[in-house]
């Protein structure tokens, strides 16, 4: 029996570097693309001349900045998973949807009350860490 448990905690071991494996290549993948992304954008000069003429198209514009900045910061979690990253992301995505989709006043509000939440559910996090490490570091010191 012991025999058995000792090759399926190696089997764990194993299944578990595939996945950190994974999320290495997924991050890398990301990371392509947002560098494409960022060079079709430099690349697109005429943006910038249609931006001059057609105030419509700054919309389409800050949707393909939003979409970047959303992806850089999947990046990030990807790289260094957090809750704290994790609520980043979320606070993008609602910031986006309210600010490029074409929404109601009570979608708009919904979305206001949701980023007040996520920062204080970040804020909370943050405080919480901040006294597991006081707590840490005064118990190392006596």
């Amino acid at each position: 029996m012991q025999d058995l448990w000792s090759k399926l905690e190696k089997l764990r071991k194993i299944i578990q570097k595939i996945c950190v494996l994974l999320e290495l290549v997924a991050a890398l993948l990301v990371l392509v693309a947002i560098v494409l992304s960022i060079i079709s954008l430099v690349r697109d000069v005429g943006v910038f001349q249609r931006l001059l003429t057609d105030t419509s198209e700054f919309k389409h514009y800050l949707e393909q900045i939003f979409m970047l900045v959303i992806g850089m910061e999947f990046l990030g979690m990807l790289c260094r998973p957090s809750s704290e990253n994790v609520i980043e992301v979320l606070i993008f995505l609602v910031a986006r949807h309210m600010i490029v989709g074409d929404t109601t006043a009570y979608q708009d509000f919904m979305s206001v009350i949701s980023v007040a939440l996520l920062c204080v559910v970040r804020r909370y996090l943050r405080d919480a860490a901040e006294k597991k490490k006081e707590n840490n570091n005064t118990g190392q010191s006596e």
